[in-house]
């Protein structure tokens, strides 16, 4: 398979530990492979749990138009155009068994927007997004609104939630959430590091998201390649013809890839493009 050249229509990349460096810059190196594979006519497409305007102001570092995957999949919207082309609103009963499962635990929850972080106290996630802001223009700033009373917000937003995350180091109390709010069978949940869990809506997940992107564009799944390092990446490696692992992922990605490449650090995107598409 590895050798099949010029066959792959869609490159689809996870963003931390994938496609940024450890500064969360995009190398040089990557940035120059992906513009040779879009000459190429390959469609590029950044997926990431991250909030739809994270994502975005790096995606317009890149320079080239791409669709973007956030919160996991459950939006998909073009920068370009402002085009939603897939959104799965989160259930108002499953934000409020995740905000009472939360609470209960001594956790605070965040909720995410296409473009806002609501939360009832800075801490963890909103902190690190606070933090961010003070390095950015305020047109590529994260907005994070502390409320009141994340269940009123759920009433006052209705219609805009997307998924909700929790942070907390003891594992074993997020496995516990995790576990309550499986049990609901209403949602997905996974993780994109060790001390978070995010829920979406059941079915939503990346790998579900570039099935709906490959269907719109016309590209069959075996030409398509997917590229990321943790849990939440699973299903599009495995929905991809192409799986390709970083060399810093975990092992049960690993286990799952077709392909390991490099490390984040040492510009393993790059590396997998130029074998496989360049």
């Amino acid at each position: 398979m590895l050798s099949e050249q010029n066959k792959y229509k869609m490159i689809v990349m996870d963003m931390d530990y994938t496609l940024l460096n450890k500064q969360k810059e995009v190398s040089p190196r990557n940035k120059e492979a992906l513009a040779e594979a879009a000459k190429k006519g390959v469609h590029l497409v950044v997926a990431t749990g991250r909030i739809y305007s994270s994502a975005r102001f790096y995606t317009r570092l890149l320079g080239i138009n791409t669709p973007i995957i956030a919160s996991n999949g459950a939006i998909i919207r073009e920068d370009y155009t402002n085009n939603i082309m897939f959104q799965s609103i989160l259930l108002d009963e499953v934000a409020l068994e995740m905000i009472t499962l939360c609470k209960s635990s001594g956790l605070y929850c965040h909720l995410y927007s296409q473009d806002t972080v609501y939360t009832e106290k800075i801490v963890n996630i909103s902190q690190k997004y606070t933090e961010w802001n003070q390095s950015l223009r305020e047109e590529d700033r994260i907005n994070v609104r502390v409320v009141e009373s994340l269940e009123k917000t759920v009433k006052e937003e209705k219609g805009k939630i997307l998924k909700a995350v929790v942070v907390d180091d003891d594992e074993k109390r997020l496995a516990g959430i995790r576990q309550e709010i499986l049990s609901t069978g209403k949602v997905s949940v996974s993780q994109s590091l060790r001390d978070n869990l995010e829920v979406m809506n059941k079915g939503i997940n990346k790998g579900n998201a570039i099935r709906i992107l490959g269907e719109i564009y016309g590209i069959k799944r075996e030409e398509i390649i997917a590229m990321g390092d943790n849990e939440n990446d699973i299903s599009m490696i495995e929905y991809a013809g192409m799986g390709i692992a970083m060399g810093n992922a975990v092992d049960d990605l690993k286990k799952k890839a077709d392909y390991i490449t490099a490390c984040y650090d040492e510009d393993g995107v790059a590396q997998a493009i130029e074998k496989l598409v360049l």
